[in-house]
């Protein structure tokens, strides 16, 4: 089976266990993110203890699963357990495209209510914890989690509307490729994502890159942030001499 399908906190313990156990990722502070996001990120990476939220945008599917998908794929390859809690269309084939370890996957698609008790407990063993986050969620309960993270050395990364994340991420505009005229495949997007936050984090940024990704980013100026146009690509001059004109001797009259 793809992934590891967890129902209910119960069933977390033997989950906890294997994951908990030390691993040569194990000691980093920073697990490492694909190189076209790390400028969004104060650590270029995913700190330790750090809450990092995902808007879920309007409507939900914007692009915010693609970019959740882009921020664990490094850090799985790198070894780290990762978990997803409440996000029932997440796909496993979708995440093994992306490059995330299905055995070091944890899927928990609806934690019903005992998500506050699953997270917690997914907290204390994996190094990332993605999860939705529920209509109801009471600030204090929201504050307790990230404490939690803070202690346990787990990444916490709420996927819609969290307040008090260190790192806000969100993806603001998307435009798709590949399709011709009438005919051809939906290929990649691409999308602009913003980062906001605190600390570190409190000058936004904005980048636009491809998801799925070929490696190619590129960094919004602050201006076109704004709404400014872009400068207008600057363009190679070369002198040109003036034409040689031949001047005929006027005759006598």
């Amino acid at each position: 089976m793809a992934g590891r399908m967890v129902v209910g906190s119960a069933a977390l313990a033997d989950l906890v266990r294997p994951a908990s156990a030390p691993d040569p990722a194990g000691g980093h502070r920073v697990l490492p993110v694909r190189a076209e996001l790390t400028g969004l990120l104060p650590n270029r990476g995913l700190r330790r203890g750090s809450t990092v939220a995902v808007g879920a945008g309007q409507p939900r599917r914007s692009g915010a699963t693609s970019l959740i998908l882009a921020l664990l794929a490094e850090a799985s390859r790198a070894g780290s357990w990762c978990a997803v809690v409440g996000v029932p269309t997440f796909g496993a084939g979708a995440a093994a495209e992306a490059g995330i370890a299905l055995d070091r996957l944890a899927l928990v698609p609806d934690p019903g209510p005992e998500w506050p008790t699953v997270v917690a407990a997914l907290i204390d063993g994996v190094d990332v914890v993605v999860t939705a986050v529920p209509a109801t969620v009471s600030a204090s309960v929201a504050t307790r989690l990230a404490a939690r993270a803070r202690q346990r050395g787990s990444v916490l990364v709420p996927y819609g509307r969290w307040d008090g994340a260190d790192v806000t991420l969100q993806v603001v505009r998307g435009v798709w490729q590949g399709l011709g005229a009438g005919r051809g495949r939906l290929r990649r997007r691409e999308v602009t994502v913003s980062a906001r936050g605190r600390g570190a984090a409190a000058r936004p940024k904005e980048i636009k890159v491809w998801l799925p990704g070929d490696e190619l980013t590129r960094v919004i100026p602050r201006s076109a942030g704004l709404g400014v146009p872009p400068a207008a690509p600057s363009r190679r001059l070369r002198v040109v001499a003036p034409p040689t004109r031949t001047l005929a001797a006027a005759g006598p009259a």
